[in-house]
């Protein structure tokens, strides 16, 4: 795939294996782009043919975004960071696992190359990229798992709350923190405008999103 959305971009070739994530991404009005995860290690080769297709340079990523710690979102966040000069971003307590300090421990894979992000936000800020992103702290896949909402477009980017095989649910158990705070999370985000939702194993879905969560989150 590639242009999913206008300025939204589902990068090709971002799934390695079955167990792959997706990744995003967003192209600024200003010039450059802001990355949503990068996938599993390895990912970067894909990332960068994209880029080069579309007439892009590794440098024009300014941002990059991290849903969660787990390693199939953050394998080549160290690498991205090298090759582009990008400023990363992820919630204050996911940082500290992506960082190693302390070592993750939950289910799933942690950060295979641990980092220090440059900006740790919290629940509610605002983000200068992407057009305008607020962060909502969404735990229940992970601690400090966060989905990515844009306003002005009824859009979320919403890492691993969602799974969407073929229609959207939660994050399965046996990959899942604690399933009745992304329960929880789930419903907070219900009450959002949305058009799109865009998860990062299966979808993502471009359009009645809204009315599709509403209905998962009856079903709990």
């Amino acid at each position: 795939m590639a242009e999913i959305l206008p300025q939204i971009h589902l990068v090709e070739g971002g799934d390695l294996t079955p167990d792959s994530s997706k990744f995003y991404l967003i192209q600024e009005a200003s010039g450059g782009w802001t990355l949503v995860d990068t996938g599993v290690p390895g990912s970067d080769s894909a990332l960068l043919a994209y880029l080069k297709k579309v007439g892009s340079s590794p440098k024009e990523i300014r941002s990059i975004l991290i849903t969660h710690l787990h390693n199939d979102h953050t394998g080549c966040l160290k690498r991205l960071k090298e090759v582009t000069g990008a400023k990363t971003y992820a919630h204050w307590l996911e940082a500290a696992f992506i960082a190693g300090h302390p070592k993750y421990d939950g289910p799933g894979m942690p950060p295979s190359n641990p980092l220090e992000v440059d900006v740790k936000f919290k629940d509610g800020d605002q983000l200068p990229v992407g057009g305008g992103l607020v962060a909502y702290h969404t735990p229940g896949h992970t601690p400090g798992h966060t989905s990515f909402y844009a306003p002005h477009r009824k859009v979320l980017f919403c890492g691993d709350l969602f799974f969407g095989l073929p229609k959207l649910a939660l994050t399965v158990p046996d990959f899942t923190h604690h399933t009745l705070s992304a329960q929880v999370s789930a419903r907070r985000i219900s009450e959002l405008p949305l058009d799109a939702i865009l998860g990062s194993h299966g979808g993502p879905f471009l359009q009645g999103a809204g009315a599709e969560l509403k209905a998962l989150v009856r079903r709990f």
